[in-house]
Order: structure tokens, then sequence, then C-alpha cells
């Protein structure tokens, strides 16, 4: 038992440095991120935006769940945080609107990580539209509301915005976060220089790029708006000369 419990210690102190050390010391364009082309719109001010495409049958986008919701935090109000569901195929549709629903009740984060165990740990089905209204009615919510919601006009306009933003984007696979209209990362992407790594290293590598790519916004931002606002220099009168 002794032996069984320090093979366990050290497995697990093995993992917790190999996700320490696993980590892109100066993320590359091209290699850790690439650069939007063109860059997109995005909301003005000091924030940043930052973007998440994501699919909640996704088991990537469920590993990197606790990682990105715990530097989301950590942020405060340096970013404006988004997400968008994604839509590859109509399949897909059911759990765009799912979320829409959840968010326009404000109930989106609270279930974000609710339902990635339902569908990866516990091995529900949540694809069609019996059993979304069924699971969210289990967890407290009510139905009437969440049901007019799920199928309200609203709702279908947020997804087809979303599959224009995806479109727009660029986005063959999740999950993805763009930063403020002009990169975007990916946890395989964030960790492909860092060798055989188990996920949770590479959520870790991603949000590593995460700040190198917000800091950099910021700077972008402040410049933009230092221009904006800088007096414009009017040059000298030229003065005349009176030939004799």
């Amino acid at each position: 038992m002794r032996f069984v419990k320090q093979w366990w210690t050290g497995l697990c102190l093995g993992l917790v440095i190999g996700v320490a050390t696993a980590s892109p010391v100066a993320p590359k364009n091209g290699v850790e991120y690439r650069t939007l082309t063109p860059t997109q719109n995005v909301e003005p001010g000091k924030k940043v935006e930052v973007t998440e495409f994501f699919w909640y049958s996704c088991p990537h986008c469920a590993a990197l769940e606790p990682a990105l919701a715990e530097w989301v935090h950590k942020q405060g109000d340096r970013i404006i945080f988004k997400r968008v569901p994604v839509h590859f195929r109509d399949s897909f549709v059911p759990q765009q609107k799912l979320y829409y629903a959840l968010d326009a009740m404000g109930k989106s984060e609270e279930m974000q990580r609710k339902i990635f165990n339902a569908i990866h740990v516990d091995r529900q089905r949540l694809d069609d539209d019996t059993d979304i209204i069924e699971f969210v009615t289990k967890q407290g919510i009510d139905k009437q509301k969440f049901t007019d919601l799920f199928n309200a006009f609203g709702t279908q306009a947020k997804v087809r915005r979303a599959l224009g933003l995806q479109e727009a984007y660029r986005i063959d696979g999740v999950p993805s976060i763009a930063v403020d209209g002009k990169w975007i990362t990916s946890p395989s992407q964030a960790g492909s220089t860092l060798g055989q790594q188990p996920e949770a290293a590479q959520g870790v590598a991603a949000v590593q790029v995460l700040d190198v790519l917000v800091a950099r916004a910021e700077v972008d931002r402040k410049g933009s708006a230092t221009a904006a606002t800088a007096p414009v220099k009017m040059a000298p009168p030229v003065k005349e000369t009176v030939k004799k």
C-alpha cells in the first residue's frame, strides 16, 4: 500500500511539474498563434476583447474549460470575454440554441462546466431539443422560460450571427480563442513545440499565450487612443515676401 501511495504521489508530482514546465517562453506568430487577416471589428474602449469558439460535445473544449475559466476570472476588468458556439454541421444547432437561451437567462457561465460534465463525464446525450430541455429542467431552470428562449427568433438570429463570426475568423477547429480581432490561438497550437504533453499542459500553454497577446493588444489600444486624442499641430503660416 505504501508503495502504491508513493507511486501515485510521484505520478501526480510528475504531472504537475510537466504542466508547470510546459510553457511557450516567447510565442511566435505562425507557431503558437496566428494573425487574423483581415482583422475583425471589436468593441471600442480600453478592454481587450477575447472570444472563445467552442462546442459542448468537444472533449478538448471540456479539457480547456478549467484553465480558461480560471484565467478569465484573473483578468478582472482587463478584458471582455465572449463565447461563440460553433456550427460545423446542422446537428450543432441545438447546442448553439442551448448556449444562447442560457445566456439570455444569465446562466450560461453557471451552467458551462455542468454541461461539459454531463456530456463528457456522465455520458449524457444532449444532441436534440428534447434531451436538452429535459436536462436543463433537472438543473432547476424554469422549463417554460427556457423553452421560449430556446425557440425564440432572437436565438435563431444569434445562431446565424455565430456562423458569420465563425466564417469571418476562419475557425476550422475548436477550441479556438481570438484576441481583439487580431490573433487566434488554441491549446494544440500553443503547445505545438512542447512535445508530448497532456491536455492540461496544453491548456496552461494556451492561457500563457493569451497573456502575451492581451498585453500586446492593450499596448495597441493605448497607442490608438493616444493618437486619436493628440492635438493636431498646424503648420506655421507662410510669410509672403514682396519683391521690390
